[in-house]
């Protein structure tokens, strides 16, 4: 692990990288790039403004582009970081991570790291060796919002774009544009203008220090699917979920979370099999509602409520830890 240079009277911030974009090359004269070609410490070297924020010590955990992401690096990412925060004097921890699960990965954080320290995702959306690569401005504004006051007891966030988002809220919504991640039901936790911070609302469900979730003793986590429901769907693919061994299905349907009904009574089978299936929506956004066009209570079905189908999975996984019951899964999804 390695120290940074800067005034003693600055907070003292973890940075925890684990590749993407933001630590992208480009391997050639092409578009094409690999992530996760530079270590943690060249992308600080790159923001020589950073001293001026936080005394920073880093540790790269993994190195990836966030598509590889999988639970073992979560599981290990959650340790170091719950490490980092249980030292009096660690304010904060910074993050940087691939955009692609960016979203899953703070959900994941902010629901199994129980402190009321700032945890901040960044990535980037170019890679660093890009023409006006974004990377270096989303890391410097990433450090300033960890090490602001007013970060602490917000959760986990995410920053990106001169925006901050909540882990729970934020969802990329754009393949390439830097402006990818969006506040899907609660708009943003804030702004952060080249370190200058305007912080809004705090945020209104259950996370890090109120959550019930305990990563202690947990070495794996259970094996949930997500299906994607669309016309004409079969039952093929939630049946071979089942076999190959899926605790729990989180169904991504069309409009309010709906199957037709040879899905319908697939899914409806995998439930009285005892495996817990979780109904979401492939449309990006709403609430969707339970025994509204689907009776929950007969079927022994779960609403995703507000979470898409990924952050639904993460939450399904880790409330697999705790109970199969659905009504009791039910309640976290209403709680979290």
């Amino acid at each position: 692990m390695a120290a940074l240079p800067a005034p003693p009277t600055l907070p003292r911030v973890r940075v925890l990288a684990t590749g993407g974009t933001i630590a992208g090359a480009h391997t050639d004269g092409s578009r094409s790039y690999q992530a996760a070609a530079f270590s943690i410490d060249t992308l600080i070297r790159a923001v020589p403004q950073l001293a001026t924020l936080a005394r920073l010590e880093v540790e790269q955990v993994a190195a990836l582009g966030s598509q590889d992401m999988n639970e073992a690096v979560w599981l290990k990412l959650a340790a170091r970081a719950q490490a980092a925060l249980a030292e009096p004097d660690v304010a904060a921890v910074v993050i940087t991570h691939g955009t692609d699960t960016m979203e899953e990965t703070g959900y994941f954080l902010n629901l199994t790291v129980p402190s009321d320290k700032p945890i901040v995702l960044v990535g980037a959306m170019r890679p660093a060796t890009e023409i006006s690569a974004d990377g270096p401005m989303n890391l410097y504004n990433a450090v300033a919002v960890a090490a602001h006051p007013g970060a602490r007891g917000r959760g986990v966030l995410v920053v990106a774009n001169d925006e901050i988002h909540f882990a729970r809220e934020v969802a990329k919504t754009n393949t390439t544009q830097v402006g990818t991640f969006k506040a899907t039901h609660r708009g943003l936790a804030g702004l952060v203008h080249a370190g200058r911070l305007h912080l809004y609302a705090p945020p209104v469900r259950r996370h890090t220090t109120a959550s019930e979730f305990s990563l202690a003793g947990v070495t794996a986590l259970p094996r949930v699917d997500i299906v994607y429901a669309h016309a004409g769907m079969g039952r093929e693919l939630i049946d071979a979920a089942v076999r190959a061994g899926a605790k729990g299905l989180v169904i991504a349907g069309v409009g309010d979370g709906n199957l037709n009904a040879v899905a319908l009574a697939a899914a409806a089978a995998a439930a009285r099999a005892g495996v817990a299936v979780v109904r979401s929506s492939r449309t990006g956004g709403g609430v969707v509602e339970r025994n509204l066009e689907v009776d929950d209570d007969a079927l022994g079905f779960i609403a995703a409520d507000e979470l898409n189908p990924q952050k639904a999975r993460v939450l399904l996984m880790l409330g697999l830890t705790r109970t199969s019951d659905p009504r009791g899964l039910q309640e976290m999804f209403f709680t979290y």
